[in-house]
């Protein structure tokens, strides 16, 4: 048995007593552990989910230096702060009134209907529902974020999770309710605060009612030897549009599965992903758009650039259902090869129960352009600069889709950072 079942959590009695995290647990520890003959599991290194070697985590050890540390956009309108499963900072100078940002616990006990209405409340249908079991039964805290009806969040909401301490493991958790025409940005990030090896085992979920508007980004820089999940859902009602966006710039193994439900007419989803990967780390990323109403839309794009023996999975399905006539679905895959020991494996798919859509998907593999790099390096660019320069445009073609300009540059910035520490190519 692993040790994070084990050992107790540092804190006890935060949740109601209605909420029952033993139930999960003996869920999780019932679910049948995922093999390769498994088609949610096919292609990804199941030796990775060895969880014996983590334990929970232990008290913070400098809070003082992780607040400092959480700084991101120059405004915002909210701010929460959590290392390893506990808040040590909350702050909200520019949050409306009427806006609920709360940790988890306490929204559980002051607001139990709304959420337990939200909570987790879709399946976990990508393969890692046995995962899901243990994030409920272990976590302790997380954001709780709720804009009422015709409420406009103009700057900004950020959260940071950190972990530290060899083997700890953390389960954040982010819930977010977006009421009619409401209006909210929210900025997720996960980071280690040492370096050293961990395990995150993360779920967000994200529900927007007609009319709302939606944008989440995740920022994911775990250490490069972590093992992480991050599991999504995202609920769209009529008129709604969501935009999320997920950076993954860190973990050793990292399982991604975003579902993404369309359940109103005219509603939209935008799920976009940028991961650049080297070494020996591998990302293995499923996602479902499901589309339930008719004339909505989905767009799916998610960019790798792929250097040294570095994998990557994606498995993806667009479905439409017999009622979702004037479906408007799209979904793209790109990777980038930067090295011959590079391992992609794409798997778009489709799956319509109605006539009257417009749907596509696809998959290319390809190296940096010979052209391009022959470009820059007559102009003086010595060619690692070159090749770094193609993957950063690569990526920031994305970020493009940002609508917030200083947003946008934030996270131009962020990865501008990361592919200098992670360097490119110099062959």
């Amino acid at each position: 048995m692993s040790t994070i079942l084990m050992e107790k959590d540092l804190e006890t009695g935060v949740w109601p007593e209605w909420f029952d995290q033993s139930g999960a647990i003996q869920e999780y520890e019932s679910a049948p552990r995922p093999t390769r003959k498994d088609e949610a599991w096919r292609f990804a290194n199941i030796s990775a989910l060895d969880l014996s070697q983590f334990q929970a985590a232990p008290a913070p050890s400098n809070e003082g230096r992780l607040i400092t540390a959480s700084s991101g956009l120059e405004k915002f309108s909210a701010k929460m702060v959590f290392a390893n499963n506990t808040l040590i900072h909350e702050e909200a100078p520019q949050l409306p009134n009427e806006v609920l940002f709360l940790p988890l616990e306490v929204a559980a006990r002051e607001h139990a209907a709304l959420f337990r209405k939200y909570f987790m409340a879709q399946p976990v249908e990508l393969g890692s529902h046995k995962f899901a079991a243990l994030h409920k039964g272990k976590v302790t805290s997380g954001a709780f974020l709720h804009v009422p009806a015709n409420t406009e969040v103009a700057l900004p909401v950020e959260i940071f999770h950190w972990v530290e301490g060899a083997h700890s493991s953390v389960f954040p958790h982010t819930l977010i309710i977006c009421g009619e025409n409401s209006r909210v940005t929210v900025v997720d990030r996960f980071q280690s605060a040492d370096g050293l090896k961990a395990f995150a085992c993360g779920v967000n979920d994200l529900h927007l009612a007609p009319g709302a508007r939606l944008t989440y980004v995740a920022v994911q820089d775990w250490s490069r030897d972590s093992l992480a999940f991050h599991l999504n859902s995202t609920i769209v009602d009529a008129q709604a549009t969501s935009t999320a966006l997920t950076a993954n710039f860190g973990g050793g193994f990292l399982r991604g599965e975003s579902l993404s439900r369309l359940v109103g007419e005219g509603s939209r989803s935008e799920m976009y992903s940028i991961n650049p990967v080297e070494g020996t780390r591998e990302i293995d990323q499923r996602t479902l758009q499901d589309h339930l109403a008719p004339n909505a839309t989905s767009d799916l794009l998610y960019l790798n650039a792929l250097d040294d023996a570095s994998r990557t999975i994606f498995s993806g399905l667009i479905k439409v259902q017999p009622g979702a006539h004037g479906t408007d679905a799209y979904q793209k895959v790109r990777n980038l090869i930067l090295s011959d020991e590079a391992d992609p494996n794409s798997m778009p798919g489709l799956e319509i129960l109605n006539d009257e859509v417009r749907c596509s998907h696809g998959a290319t593999n390809g190296p940096i352009s010979n052209e391009e790099l022959f470009y820059l390096q007559a102009r003086g660019i010595p060619r690692e600069t070159g090749c770094r320069l193609i993957v950063n445009g690569f990526f920031n073609a994305l970020l493009q889709k940002i609508a917030d300009p200083a947003l946008r540059d934030y996270l131009e910035g962020l990865l501008a950072k990361r592919l200098v520490l992670g360097g490119t190519p110099q062959k």
